[in-house]
């Protein structure tokens, strides 16, 4: 996991590994969306998630281009865009994929300010 938002693409016409920006046609309405989700979090706008294990990893802004960050061929996010002309960005949202139970009133208070910017974007 991390606290990121990430968009699309996810996959690159180099399936290389990481470091290539797939921009779609709409880039800057999904970094609009993206945004909007990590400026409102406290964690997330800082860019700097600091999960155990990649301390160093970054993101300016809170947010990421899919591909750039890691690629995913036939990922659903890119396949709802193309298909389904569906914008969706995905929400990284721990760097814990299951949080325990204590830690959920926690993660409530982080995300819901962005959830809330979020729909109002709809």
């Amino acid at each position: 996991g991390s606290v990121v938002a990430s968009y699309p693409y996810d996959d690159s016409p180099t399936h290389r590994r990481t470091g290539v920006y797939s921009k779609s046609a709409d880039d800057e309405v999904f970094r609009y969306l993206a945004k909007a989700y990590a400026s409102h979090h406290p964690i997330m706008r800082t860019g700097k998630p600091n999960c155990t294990g990649e301390e160093g990893e970054t993101f300016p802004e809170g947010i990421t281009n899919g591909a750039q960050w890691y690629d995913v061929e036939g990922g659903m996010q890119d396949y709802n865009y193309v298909w389904a002309n569906c914008f969706e960005i995905t929400l990284e949202l721990s760097c814990c994929k299951y949080p325990p139970t204590s830690e959920l009133p926690k993660e409530w208070e982080n995300n819901r300010e962005s959830l809330l910017a979020f729909i109002e974007k709809v």
